[in-house]
């Protein structure tokens, strides 16, 4: 994934192309979505609840400084910025819950979030859990989303699986955070960090990319071409004067 922004070093981990970062060891950010059965999460909110836990655990003091997992997430962000979705119920929920992470609970939707590990060097516990079938649905139409908080936009001409949207939903949280200043970081996080995921109207998409708001421009590892844009930033703090 990439970033819009024309500022980005040539070394940015949000470049499509080959960097120096495809040379350090490579690390991916571990999400557990819980899917029982008999009640699984509204996709929307599992959307959501993923681009919140990615927030929580960037905010989160055993991830900076010196904390516990500070290392592990220099080492990843050093790297290609990676994301997987795995889903897990019963019992495979519960070891997962075991591991070191935090859960993060929507209204629908629980999602555990671990701290980085290296693409080759999975727990066994999530090594075994499935990537497919995270395909979900919405009960409802999501309401319009709230136009003074965060919204993180898909593309509304590519078809994601649950799994794949819920991974990109984080990505757009996480250069959303990386673009705010500590105050506003602060703000965002004591507000619970209030977020919405919505589908784009198609005729304000193009819009939406050439706003100068970060944007998510996928890799091409999984299910859609190298190089699509996935999702737009829209925080209120980033947003242009004239938009």
């Amino acid at each position: 994934m990439v970033s819009q922004e024309p500022t980005a070093s040539a070394d940015s981990p949000f470049r499509s192309e080959a960097t120096p970062r495809d040379l350090a060891p490579q690390f991916v950010l571990p999400l557990v979505v819980r899917i029982e059965r008999a009640a699984p999460p509204a996709r929307t909110d599992a959307l959501e609840t993923a681009a919140r836990a990615v927030l929580v655990l960037l905010s989160d003091e055993r991830a900076g400084g010196d904390g516990e997992w500070a290392e592990a997430m220099r080492d990843w962000q050093d790297a290609r910025i990676r994301k997987v979705v795995r889903r897990a119920r019963g019992a495979e929920w519960r070891k997962a819950e075991a591991l070191p992470g935090i859960t993060v609970t929507g209204k629908s939707a629980e999602v555990r979030v671990f701290p980085p590990v290296p693409l080759d060097g999975w727990p066994k516990e999530l090594a075994k859990l499935q990537v497919s079938g995270t395909d979900l649905d919405d009960p409802e139409v999501p309401v319009a989303a709230d136009p003074t908080a965060p919204v993180l936009w898909l593309n509304p001409d590519l078809d994601m699986s649950a799994g794949k949207a819920m991974a990109q939903a984080g990505h757009g949280a996480q250069l959303a955070w990386w673009e705010l200043s500590e105050e506003e970081r602060t703000a965002w996080r004591d507000a619970g960090f209030p977020l919405a995921v919505r589908t784009a109207p198609r005729d304000r998409w193009t819009g939406l990319t050439t706003s100068g708001l970060p944007f998510v421009r996928d890799a091409g590892f999984t299910e859609i071409a190298p190089g699509s844009c996935t999702v737009v930033a829209d925080h209120p703090s980033l947003r242009r004067d004239e938009r």
